[in-house]
C-alpha cells in the first residue's frame, strides 16, 4: 500500500512547524513527506508503523522519522473516543537544518542522529522524559525562544545513548514510487499552487481519474472534501500572514491566500479559528503589547 503525501506548511517568517493534535486526526494515516518529523506520543497506547517495522507505543514514545519514511501511529481507542491530545510534532526541512549545522559546527553529533532517523529513531524514555516540557513550550513558542527550544531539543536527542534503529538495513523509501500515486500528485499539485485557481476537474485530470473517482479517493485518502482541505490549508497561509505581515490588510490577505471574496474568506477562518480575522490580529497585537510592558 502506497503511503499519502503530507503537504507540510512551514509557516512564512518560521524555520520550522511545531504543532500538537488529538485523535482521531486527519493526519492520523499511513503518510510520508521529505521533512525531518520529532513525534512525541503524549497519551494512549497502540501499535505504529514506519517504514517496514511494526512496533507497540505507550505515552512517551519518542521518535525521528527521516525525509520520505512513511508512517503512522494508529492508537487503541474506541471509534466513539475523541481524545484532545495524542501527540506533539516537529518537523523541519533538510535545508534548514542543512544551513543550521554550517552556521554552528557545534551540531556535527546531531548528524549521527540525523542519519539514523533516515531508518527511523527510537529515543530512550530519559531522553523523552527530558524534551517533553521543552516540546510542550514549544508547540506555542515564538521569536528567538522557538530557537532556543528547538536547539535544546536536538542537543538532548544528540546525546541520548540509547537510539534504536527501526526500519531493517534493506529498507529504502522511494518518494518517486509513492509520488506515482494519482492522488499524491494531485496533493503536491495543490500544495505548489494553493494560492491559484484550479477545480476538482483539473486535479482529476492530473491524478489520471475521473472527476467522480479522484472525488472519492480524495476524501478517502484525506478525510475531507476537496474544499474542505484546500480551505483548511488557505487559512492556515492566512494566519501566518497576518502574523507576520502587518502591512497587509485583511482584504489582501484573502486575495493573497486564494479566496475570490471576502465574505467566504470571512467565513471559513471562523469557522476554522473560532474568531474573526480581525479578531485573531487583534488578539496577537494584544500578545505583543503584553510582552513589551513585561
Amino acid at each position: 500500500m502506497n503511503p499519502d503525501l503530507e503537504v507540510v506548511q512551514i509557516g512564512e517568517g518560521q524555520s520550522f512547524k511545531a504543532w500538537s493534535h488529538g485523535y482521531p486526526f486527519h493526519t492520523v494515516r499511513w503518510h510520508f513527506h521529505p521533512e525531518y518529523e520529532i513525534h512525541q506520543v503524549v497519551t494512549t497506547n497502540g501499535r505504529y508503523f514506519v517504514g517496514d517495522f511494526i512496533g507497540e507505543f505507550e505515552p512517551g514514545n519518542l521518535v525521528l522519522t527521516g525525509p520520505n519514511l512513511p508512517h503512522n501511529w494508529v492508537s487503541d481507542v474506541p471509534p466513539d473516543i475523541v481524545i484532545p491530545l495524542r501527540g506533539r510534532v516537529v518537523q523541519f526541512s533538510e535545508s534548514f537544518i542543512g544551513d543550521v549545522k554550517k552556521v554552528f559546527p557545534e551540531l556535527a553529533q546531531f548528524e549521527q542522529v540525523l542519519e539514523l532517523s533516515r531508518r527511523g529513531a527510537l529515543f530512550s524514555k530519559k531522553t523523552s522524559d527530558k524534551v517533553a516540557p521543552m516540546l510542550e513550550e514549544l508547540v506555542d513558542a515564538q521569536g528567538v525562544r522557538r530557537i532556543e527550544l528547538f536547539l535544546n531539543v536536538i542537543g538532548t536527542m544528540s546525546r541520548c545513548s540509547e537510539i534504536q534503529s527501526l526500519t531493517s538495513t534493506s529498507y529504502l523509501p522511494d518518494p518517486s514510487g509513492f509520488m506515482s500515486n494519482g492522488i499524491n500528485e494531485a496533493l503536491a499539485y495543490i500544495n505548489s499552487h494553493l494560492t491559484e485557481q484550479f477545480s476538482e476537474t483539473d486535479l482529476a485530470a492530473i491524478s489520471g481519474r475521473t472527476a467522480s473517482y479522484f472525488s472519492r479517493s480524495f476524501r478517502r485518502h484525506t478525510g475531507m472534501a476537496l474544499v474542505q482541505y484546500v480551505n483548511r490549508l488557505r487559512i492556515n497561509l492566512a494566519c501566518q500572514l497576518l502574523m507576520n505581515k502587518d502591512e497587509l490588510s485583511i482584504t489582501d490577505i484573502c486575495y493573497e491566500v486564494g479566496f475570490n471574496n471576502i465574505s467566504n474568506f470571512n467565513r471559513q477562518f471562523l469557522a476554522l479559528k473560532g474568531m474573526s480575522p480581525s479578531r485573531f490580529r487583534n488578539l496577537l497585537d494584544e500578545n505583543v503589547r503584553a510582552e513589551e510592558a513585561a
